[in-house]
């Protein structure tokens, strides 16, 4: 088993207001790392003094792709994180074009080959908008065969597109560039919050067994939205996960 993560994306809201009450809390409902989204008016050097203190491992962390000008600050970044991978985005109208795609393509490339030698990797976290087809093939799959670099992190709920793409298959084709998965649940309806993970109509379990033992590190729940109580939603996610030997926390 994989360890269990969280993205603090999830406890934005809360995070604001108390950071480190909150990686108090992640730590002692079990999660044995955390992915930062932030960090909230603090020193990076405060962060993982806490984190060390509550026995948490900073997973990853949400980064730009890089380039030579802020490559130094980014692997100084990383190592007073204690973490070897990134994770980005990229402007959401580049992926309804070949040539949009390219240009995210090019910068994730470059940013992995100044990354490289430093032993960091930055993966593209993807939403929904990256899950259609330009000339008979998805628009991620373009960007992974553009840039041969780069690495995936996958968003499981996002990458099945409501349903409409196979995310065990897709992740079975690509899991030797798949070293994070994000795990997420819901409905499957576009615009209706997400629910606790094994709520939701997503075949987590298929998703993980898909992605590759030898690659895959970390297990990152991330909800961005719930109709309920969303800390109560990350405890019944770590429960779900952990009781059904599906990733293991510090508990």
């Amino acid at each position: 088993m994989k360890p269990l993560a969280l993205q603090l994306y999830t406890l934005r809201q809360r995070s604001a207001e108390n950071f480190f009450g909150v990686l108090r809390e992640v730590a002692e409902i079990g999660y044995a790392g955390v992915e930062l989204a932030g960090l909230f008016d603090h020193k990076v050097e405060e962060v993982r003094k806490v984190l060390d203190d509550l026995g948490l491992i900073c997973a990853s962390s949400d980064h730009p792709p890089v380039t030579a000008e802020n490559l130094s600050q980014a692997v100084d970044f990383a190592g007073a994180l204690g973490c070897t991978l990134f994770m980005g985005g990229w402007n959401r109208d580049d992926w309804q074009t070949l040539d949009g795609v390219k240009r995210a393509a090019d910068a994730y490339q470059q940013a992995n080959e100044l990354l490289e030698p430093h032993g960091i990797r930055l993966c593209y976290h993807n939403h929904w908008w990256e899950m259609h087809e330009i000339d008979g093939k998805l628009a991620l799959e373009h960007f992974l065969e553009l840039a041969p670099a780069a690495w995936a992190q996958m968003d499981v709920y996002w990458a099945s597109n409501f349903g409409k793409v196979d995310v065990p298959a897709l992740l079975t084709k690509w899991s030797a560039r798949v070293p994070m998965l994000h795990i997420k649940d819901g409905p499957l309806v576009e615009g209706e919050p997400h629910t606790a993970v094994g709520a939701g109509k997503m075949d987590i379990p298929a998703c993980i067994a898909a992605a590759s033992e030898e690659t895959l590190e970390w297990l990152i729940v991330e909800l961005d939205e719930c109709a309920g109580d969303m800390t109560q939603a990350v405890r019944e996610s770590y429960a779900y996960m952990t009781t059904n030997a599906l990733a293991k926390g510090s508990k």
